[in-house]
This record gives C-alpha cells, sequence and structure tokens, in this order.
C-alpha cells in the first residue's frame, strides 16, 4: 500500500484487520427507558385529607420509604420543596404538594423509625425538615455509591449501573412552583422514586462484599445529624467586595444586602437589633400569618400604602445616617498592628523563644564581616511566630468518623514503614478503598 504521497503506508496488516473487525461489531443496543410508574402518575395530595390517607396507607405498607424533593433554586430564592414523593411497598407512590399541605407530620409520624431512602441526601434534608419530615435512619444512594467508587453517582447513572435502565431527566431543572403541575413533570417525579428500592439492595450486596457497610452505616448516622453550613456575613459575597476600603461604604453595602434579602423571601428576616417578621407586620397594621411564608405580590400590596405613608427614600436613608461607621470581623489582625511580632510562646507551647544570643554561624564569621550579631532563634525550629487563628477558622477534629481515623492511622502505619525501609528505598504506600 502507498500514501498520496507516493511513500509507503505504515499501518500493515494486522492494523487494517482490527479495524475491520472493529467496524464489523454490532453497536450495543439502546437500554431500555423507565417511562412509566407501574401504578401510573398518581394525583396530587392537595388537601389534609389526602394527606391522612397517604399517611395511613404508608403506615400499612413494608420496607423502606423513598423519599425525594423538588425545588425551584433557579427559579425562586430559596431552596423549599415545592413536591415531595414518597413511596412504599405495599403503598404505592404518592406525590405531596407542600405549598398546600405545609405541615407533613402525620406522614412523619407513619413513617416512625422506617428507613429512608434517600439519593444526595444533604440536598433534600434541609427542605424536607421545614415541612416536618425527619430520619430516624436513612440510606444515602448516591453517598454509597461514592463509597463504592462509582465512576458517576447522579441517580440515572445509578440506576443504568445496577438495573440497567435508562432514567430519563429533562424535567430536572423545571420551575416546579408551576401550578398545576404539568402531568410529563409528575410523571418524572414520581420515577425518581420508582427503582430506588431495588438499587439500595443491590448497593448493599456490594458494600458487603467490599467490607463497607461498616464504613457506609458510619456515614448514614452522621447525616442524621447534618446541618447546612451557615455562612457568617452573607453580604462579604457581594461582588466587588475587594475594591471598598472605606468601613461606612462597607455598612451601606450590608444594609441593602439585607433589605434586598428581605425583599426577595417576602418577608423581613429576624437579626440582632432588628424587629422581626411579626413585630414588623404588627407595625405596618397587618395580620400575623404565623409565621408561614405568603405570596409576594399579595405581600406587597398590603405594604404599599404603609410605604408610601413613610416614604421609601427617607426610610432608606434614616437607616444609612443609622448605619454604624465600621464593621466587626473575626479575622486576624494585619502584622503591621501586632503589638510584639515575635511574642514569647505561651506556657506549655513547643514553639522556642527568640534568644538575644548570636548564632554560632555568625559568631564564626563576626570576625571577618562587619555585620553585627543579630538574634537568633534556638536551633529546633527558625519560623516567625502568627496569630493565632479564630476558633470559626481552626481546623476541628468534630465529624470525623471511626472508619476514617482508623484509615488514617493505617496511612501512617504505611508511611512509616516506607521510611523505615533498611534498604533505604523510596516507595509510595498503597492504600486500597
Amino acid at each position: 500500500m502507498s500514501t498520496a504521497g507516493g511513500g509507503p503506508d505504515e499501518s500493515g496488516p494486522s492494523e487494517v484487520r482490527d479495524l475491520e473487525e472493529a467496524a464489523e461489531q454490532p453497536t450495543p443496543a439502546p437500554l431500555p427507558v423507565l417511562s412509566e410508574p407501574a401504578e401510573g402518575v398518581p394525583d396530587v395530595v392537595t388537601t389534609e385529607r389526602a394527606l391522612l390517607e397517604c399517611a395511613e396507607a404508608i403506615a400499612r405498607g413494608s420496607g423502606p420509604v423513598a423519599l425525594d424533593a423538588e425545588r425551584a433554586s433557579g427559579y425562586r430564592y430559596g431552596q423549599r420543596a415545592y413536591l415531595v414523593q414518597v413511596r412504599r411497598d405495599d403503598a404505592g407512590t404518592w406525590l405531596l404538594d407542600p405549598m398546600a399541605v405545609p405541615d407533613l407530620s402525620p406522614l412523619a409520624r407513619a413513617i416512625g423509625s422506617g428507613e429512608w431512602l434517600l439519593h444526595a441526601a444533604t440536598q433534600a434534608l434541609a427542605c424536607l425538615a421545614e415541612v416536618g419530615l425527619r430520619p430516624r435512619q436513612l440510606f444515602d444512594t448516591e453517598l454509597a455509591a461514592r463509597l463504592l467508587g462509582l465512576p458517576r453517582v447522579g441517580l440515572a447513572a445509578v440506576v443504568e449501573h445496577y438495573l440497567g435502565l435508562s432514567l430519563a431527566k429533562e424535567h430536572s431543572a423545571v420551575d416546579w412552583s408551576t401550578r398545576p403541575l404539568p402531568e410529563p413533570w409528575l410523571r418524572y417525579a414520581a420515577l425518581d422514586v420508582e427503582v430506588l428500592g431495588e438499587v439500595r439492595n443491590l448497593m448493599g450486596i456490594d458494600l458487603a462484599v467490599q467490607g463497607k457497610a461498616e464504613w457506609a452505616r458510619q456515614e448514614f448516622e452522621a447525616l442524621l445529624t447534618w446541618q447546612p453550613a451557615v455562612k457568617d456575613d452573607p453580604w462579604r459575597r457581594t461582588s466587588g467586595m475587594h475594591k471598598i476600603r472605606k468601613p461606612r461604604v462597607l455598612a451601606t453595602v450590608r444594609e441593602l444586602w439585607y433589605a434586598r434579602d428581605a425583599i426577595a423571601q417576602g418577608a423581613t428576616s429576624p437579626r440582632p437589633g432588628r424587629p422581626g417578621r411579626g413585630a414588623r407586620r404588627h407595625r405596618h397594621g397587618l395580620p400575623d400569618d404565623g409565621g408561614r411564608p405568603a405570596d409576594l405580590a399579595a405581600q406587597r400590596a398590603a405594604l404599599r400604602p404603609a410605604l408610601a405613608r413613610r416614604g421609601r427614600a427617607g426610610r432608606g436613608a434614616a437607616r444609612l445616617r443609622a448605619a454604624p461607621v465600621s464593621v466587626r470581623t473575626d479575622a486576624p489582625p494585619p502584622q503591621r498592628s501586632w503589638p510584639d511580632h515575635n511574642p514569647s510562646p505561651r506556657p506549655g507551647s513547643r514553639r522556642p523563644a527568640r534568644c538575644s544570643r548570636p548564632s554560632p554561624r555568625r559568631t564564626r564569621s563576626r570576625s571577618r564581616t562587619s555585620a553585627r550579631p543579630t538574634r537568633c532563634v534556638a536551633s529546633c525550629g527558625r519560623h516567625r511566630s502568627r496569630p493565632t487563628p479564630p476558633a470559626s477558622r481552626r481546623r476541628s477534629p468534630h465529624g470525623v468518623r471511626p472508619w476514617q481515623r482508623g484509615r488514617r492511622a493505617d496511612a501512617g502505619g504505611s508511611l512509616r514503614g516506607a521510611r523505615a525501609d533498611p534498604l533505604g528505598r523510596r516507595s509510595s504506600p498503597s492504600i486500597p478503598l
């Protein structure tokens, strides 16, 4: 064979034969699509009576309870749940509307101490707790997939790996606050909890085979007390904050951030030194809504006369004038403001104190140079002291599971064994997961 330029072709007969065989191999057949729930698309629970019927059915069911929640964080401010899906063997699938029945505590009592099945529990636990649902034991299929080392841990990928089914996810980012919800969306929501029970059973077998069942148990137990991280001073994440240096401008940004946050939530968030939601509604002559989120348009219409009487501009100017001229922070002070750049070590500290005697190296070289002796650090450590970080920024030992401490001890032993190699060879320890 020859190329277009007349030279010989480097590919031999074996390469050509391999290409021909690869072209002759049939393409894998597409996976069957899970497109319809086993019992059909259920009706949405929107009344207290239907909620009690759902709770009775779940209480009569058997086995673990699969749950999921749909949010509209891309369209609405916050992470509240706009649809809750529940499924249990011998009870079927139920779709509940938290906007119509905001208190789902009857369902929580029906589940009792039963095991929850969730996928990505940290994304659903907070919004489920807002409607009265808190687990006593759970199994997170996403976390189990990570422990098992699966290359992809999304729900569709996990279902494909264990059941050989394709799960459509075309409605995962829609606006779930829409009412009424279209039937294709409800079908998608019901399918999210359709096969979680089967996946959980197969994952439990794999965890036991790999010797990670105890790891998973400890991780799932830690999720029972998980809480989303609360950000201190979230207004400091405002875009362009690094360009602001004046304290009064920082205070102005802070007040504007909280005002925007209150408008976005449809209610005033209580903060230290500020009246809460109920106090503000009472001051404006509005009825108390019991802390439940109201419709933003209706609340604005009710507040409009009171705001017009006071004057929006005058109120904003008064708030800014009353704002403090400085903003406190728990960050360490700048180095130039330290009273002593090299303070003495704290009692019980292993850090050596600075000494006034010249170092031996400088003493020997002083006769040859004109450099005067300088202070030195003891030979066991030459480093400058640093301010102790605040407690909120220190690395906390809490939250480490026993199996993680055991793996750390194994890693330390492997490293010590590698360093103590009598032949002086450098080796990297292998810690299989």
